[in-house]
């Protein structure tokens, strides 16, 4: 029998509770329209072996990919093998079978992706839920799952985690804000930093463009605890935060405030497919000693069309440091990013550009051509083994 109905009557708190206490097995379906998303938990026995949200759905191995865990060597050694006569082993366990990633870091990382996805659907205010009762055997994922974790301890913790929320809002509200280090006293004072490594590691991933979540993908660690880092690193005044602003549909396409008719002409030049003359009218202006955004964006957009993917990365970071609140800048880095193979950059650029774009009615193309990328990154692992298997083939 199916359970189902708007969150507004029954909040996902308490849909846990009812599954968890009559020891459901099956798949839960969030849905929410107002965020444009649907997040998906598999329960077997009232506990949780399987959760992913669509728009931040990641496989397991670029998780620990972009934290470090493992190398991209690694990677491409495991599918390599895994499409010479052993396909029916999973990638992750030819990674552990060859020693560069722990059982356990996996279990670890597999932990707080399913952590990850509670804690968001229980911030679920409006929306609608649907519950449908099935076997293991019948959903893969709840066959080859890893970990099981106790419905009760996500409760208790989603609880606490919502009253230190409350006690560090005024600092850290939300995963969206964005941490840049602190300027430099005027009096040129300086404390000693007494950090601990994993503080250290987060602190190392602030760059003033990378919001909560996206360092927290980068150094592999839970959302909350991140937030609670920078909360730290905020009070004792070595960071400062802000919230990205939302823009109107002027700032989808970066013009600056001065009209300059060498980028008009390059903008010209780009469209018209006159990429060397669309790059060369940007180096202009940029020799003019004017190292503005507009300039930047346009050099990254020729340089992309132009195959040179690893400048055109550099040049669309240049773009965002320099209008870091302009949404054309993450969605250039995005596709720069992942032309150029990094991943983790185009993921957390595409999410910046999405929320940038959110009230813009004229970016519409733009926002469901992102969507459909992102979409893309969670079938990457069966891309990337069709292109082995024929390498190799």
């Amino acid at each position: 029998m199916a359970i189902e109905g708007p969150l507004r009557e029954l909040g996902i708190h308490d849909v846990f509770q009812l599954l968890d206490l009559s020891r459901k097995t099956g798949m839960l379906s969030v849905s929410s329209e107002l965020r444009d998303d649907e997040g998906v938990v598999y329960f077997d026995g009232g506990r949780v072996v399987h959760a992913r949200i669509r728009s931040k759905a990641v496989p397991i191995e670029l998780v620990l990919l972009q934290s470090g865990k493992i190398s991209a060597d690694d990677l491409e050694s495991a599918r390599a093998k895994r499409v010479n006569g052993r396909a029916e082993r999973e990638v992750i366990d030819l990674l552990i079978d060859a020693g560069v990633v722990t059982s356990k870091e996996v279990d670890r990382q597999l932990r707080l992706q399913i952590e990850s996805v509670v804690f968001e659907l229980m911030s679920w205010r409006e929306g609608f839920f649907s519950f449908e009762e099935r076997t293991p055997k019948d959903i893969g994922a709840m066959r080859e799952a890893r970990i099981r974790i106790s419905t009760e301890s996500l409760l208790m913790e989603g609880a606490r985690r919502i009253d230190e929320w409350s006690r560090i809002a005024d600092k850290v509200p939300n995963l969206n804000i964005v941490p840049a280090l602190a300027p430099m006293r005027e009096d040129g004072a300086s404390s000693q930093l007494d950090l601990l490594p994993p503080e250290w590691e987060v602190l190392s991933m602030i760059d003033g463009m990378r919001d909560l979540r996206s360092i927290a993908a980068m150094v592999g660690r839970g959302e909350f605890e991140v937030a609670k880092v920078v909360y730290g690193l905020v009070t004792t005044g070595v960071v400062d935060v802000r919230t990205p602003q939302r823009t109107s549909g002027a700032r989808v396409v970066v013009v600056d405030d001065e009209a300059d008719p060498v980028l008009t002409q390059g903008e010209a030049a780009l469209a018209s497919g006159a990429f060397d003359d669309a790059l060369n009218a940007a180096r202009s202006a940029l020799s003019n000693g004017s190292p503005n955004g507009r300039a930047r964006l346009l050099a990254a957009r020729a340089l992309r069309a132009l195959g040179r993917h690893g400048d055109a990365l550099d040049e669309a970071k240049r773009a965002v440091q320099a209008d870091p609140l302009t949404a054309a800048g993450h969605l250039e880095l995005g596709f720069a990013a992942a032309h150029a193979g990094d991943f983790g950059t185009a993921r957390a650029s595409w999410e910046h550009f999405l929320r940038l774009a959110a009230e813009n009615t004229g970016a519409t193309r733009e926002i469901a051509r992102v969507r459909a990328a992102m979409e893309a990154l969670t079938r990457l692992m069966h891309v990337l083994d069709a292109h082995v298997e024929a390498v190799h083939g």
